[in-house]
């Protein structure tokens, strides 16, 4: 009987969440050319090709992508397998980033798990606009940044989904026929440049009545009725609901990326990754 090899698959699916071979090579401790062999017997023994070339970098395919789910599945079998009779457990300390509307809507639901499946690593988190996040120097801060696209790639291997977005408001709030009152972060906040450009598209008046990088002075505004806001709609605060108006013009979609870059606690920052992707696909449904 045929019999799939762990290792290939694990090299698979990290070069797929790592976006290539050099890279998922550096994160997993190899060459690129012996990621390259790992992917190529992989694909002899399945009779399929998994990656299609497109300019200078082979990205994964419909049937990759199908590989990919059951692949990182089996893995997680794997991997909780070895963990119930591991004598030292992981330690140590991951660097999460994402913007803070994600801090309030998608770690809570995660947390108690991760935590549970290594107790012993910490979990430090920053909250940033994306812009910040993904700053070429910066970035280097972190093991693992969920941030939005404001182009959304959907066959890109960093991204995990593409959300809607969406007007926000208090469930009592009226917009204005005359004149928007907008909510927002500061210049450089994705929501904010996109309300912008679709009002502006739209011929429709607006002011901005409050500015706050953080979720929660945006949200203590928004209940206090001082105007609407944009967000994705996985992460829509539960006291604040979707408001539509002929005032307020379709926003489009955005899309929301993982990028996991450590090679300090590989398996941690993959099982945190895999927690994310689940989440965010639940909370998007």
């Amino acid at each position: 009987m045929k019999q799939l090899s762990l290792d290939n698959l694990r090299a698979f699916v990290t070069v797929v969440e790592m976006g290539g071979y050099a890279k998922a090579g550096d994160f997993l401790g190899r060459s690129q050319p012996a990621i390259s062999l790992q992917i190529k017997r992989l694909e002899e023994q399945l009779g399929r090709k998994l990656f299609s070339r497109q300019g200078q970098r082979q990205q994964v395919n419909s049937e990759g992508m199908q590989l990919y789910q059951q692949a990182v599945h089996m893995l997680a079998i794997n991997d909780d397998i070895f963990r119930q009779f591991e004598q030292t457990q992981l330690s140590g300390q991951l660097r999460l980033g994402l913007p803070s509307e994600f801090a309030t809507s998608l770690l809570p639901s995660i947390i108690g798990d991760f935590n549970k499946a290594y107790p012993d690593v910490t979990l430090e988190v920053t909250c940033d606009l994306s812009k910040s996040l993904l700053d070429k120097e910066r970035r280097r801060q972190f093991d693992l940044i969920l941030a939005l696209d404001d182009m959304p790639h959907p066959n890109q291997p960093e991204t995990v989904l593409q959300d809607e977005l969406v007007w926000v408001a208090n469930p009592q709030y009226r917009p204005s026929d005359d004149k928007v009152a907008l909510v927002v972060a500061p210049n450089g906040c994705i929501y904010r440049r996109r309300a912008l450009e679709r009002l502006q598209a739209a011929n429709q008046p607006w002011r901005i009545s409050y500015t706050n990088a953080d979720i929660g002075g945006i949200t203590a505004a928004l209940k206090e009725g001082l105007g609407v806001t944009v967000l994705a709609k996985s992460t829509l605060p539960a006291d604040l609901t979707l408001i539509r108006h002929r005032s307020l013009p379709p926003l489009g979609k955005v899309g929301i990326s993982l990028f996991v870059q450590s090679n300090k606690h590989p398996h941690a920052s993959l099982k945190l990754a895999e927690f994310i992707r689940s989440r965010l696909s639940y909370l998007a449904a």
